[in-house]
């Protein structure tokens, strides 16, 4: 009898501590893919692609786990503007300045750029100039998420990278501003068939990261936000003395390093950092759905969970559109490494075939 009930006991808690991670699997199991990605995309060509990223990202992160949040921020960005197309990670030419250098992008990091092109190489060296830029974005943001105590899930792969960046304007149309309120953004991604969950899901990405005072010190001065919490905002302007301070400081006041639902308890206790952050308890709209987040983190993970793969099929180039990039900063045609490559290349094929 004891031993019986011992087993029963195990199985239950066996059950708890599976749940949420089944849940998770049957959440993205039930998420549409658009033509041309597939959940086994490189399973032929590049088998080992996920683990070499992984096995990186553990490397980098473990000497600084703040990497984490520059690399799903990457993602982002690179989605809301043209779709998921590695075009943020173009550099700027003749043609005009990339989206590097529109406003919102100016506080990306640039280890992520360098992160992201290390593993390029990596992936390039065992496989080939087989897998995308925008491939290896989607898969560093996942592995972000995970890696810093977030879900684990798959991702669709099968994008090309873009041949052309975005304008200032379009970037800058793009991308919901840290003071814009839950109306614009509402609005701003429904144009990508976002709903109102999707939205709050989406902004739980704020759990780990830093921001510049600059993004939120309207909400300090002249005046104070009556929606932010008093103390909280005395702590802030010691951070942040005067409205045109350059310092840094924590999106997530409660697990600033952790991807969990802390982001949301914040917000129910007015300490949201940006006006669109706390603008989601505010509006009628939103609240019941970051209330809910709050107090089930399963239910967070899932919906994260299926509006970031939701996110990651953003107007995404596929087949034989696009390209795939030697150099994730440059066009191919624009990579004069990589055009001196093609022609040696070409040359030994036609040394081969003549003898």
């Amino acid at each position: 009898m004891a031993k019986a009930k011992c087993f029963t006991s195990f199985l239950l808690i066996s059950c708890l501590l599976l749940a949420p991670y089944l849940s998770i699997s049957e959440a993205q199991n039930s998420a549409p893919i658009v033509s041309g990605l597939s959940w086994t995309f490189y399973q032929s060509s590049c088998p080992k692609i996920e683990s070499i990223i992984r096995n990186q990202l553990n490397k980098v992160f473990k000497e600084d786990i703040g990497q984490a949040a520059g690399l799903l921020r990457l993602h982002f960005h690179d989605c809301f503007v043209q779709g998921c197309d590695a075009s943020v990670l173009l550099d700027g030419s003749a043609s005009g300045p990339s989206e590097q250098d529109a406003p919102p992008n100016l506080s990306l990091r640039a280890k992520s750029f360098e992160i992201i092109d290390d593993l390029r190489e990596r992936v390039h060296k065992e496989c080939g100039r087989v897998v995308s830029c925008a491939d290896i974005v989607a898969l560093a943001a996942r592995d972000s998420v995970y890696l810093s105590g977030g879900p684990d899930y798959d991702v669709p792969l099968g994008r090309r990278d873009g041949l052309t960046f975005a304008t200032r304007n379009v970037t800058l149309q793009n991308l919901p501003a840290p003071f814009a309120n839950a109306s614009t953004i509402l609005a701003s991604l429904a144009t990508k068939k976002f709903d109102p969950t999707d939205v709050v899901a989406l902004s739980g990405g704020h759990t780990i990261g830093i921001s510049h005072c600059s993004s939120f010190t309207r909400r300090l001065y002249p005046t104070q936000d009556p929606t932010m919490d008093k103390t909280f905002a005395n702590n802030l302007k010691g951070i942040c003395p005067t409205a045109n301070s350059t310092n840094t400081t924590v999106l997530d006041l409660r697990s600033p390093n952790k991807f969990d639902n802390k982001y949301y308890v914040d917000l129910m206790n007015r300490q949201g950092l940006f006006t669109s952050d706390q603008d989601l308890y505010t509006d009628s709209r939103t609240r019941g759905i970051v209330t809910s987040f709050a107090v089930n983190q399963t239910l967070f993970f899932e919906k994260f969970v299926l509006s970031m793969i939701k996110m990651g099929q953003l107007s995404v180039l596929t087949g034989n559109k696009g390209e795939i990039r030697a150099n994730c900063s440059v066009r191919n045609t624009d990579n004069k490494s990589y055009l001196v490559s093609v022609v040696e290349q070409e040359l030994q094929k036609e040394a081969l075939f003549e003898f």
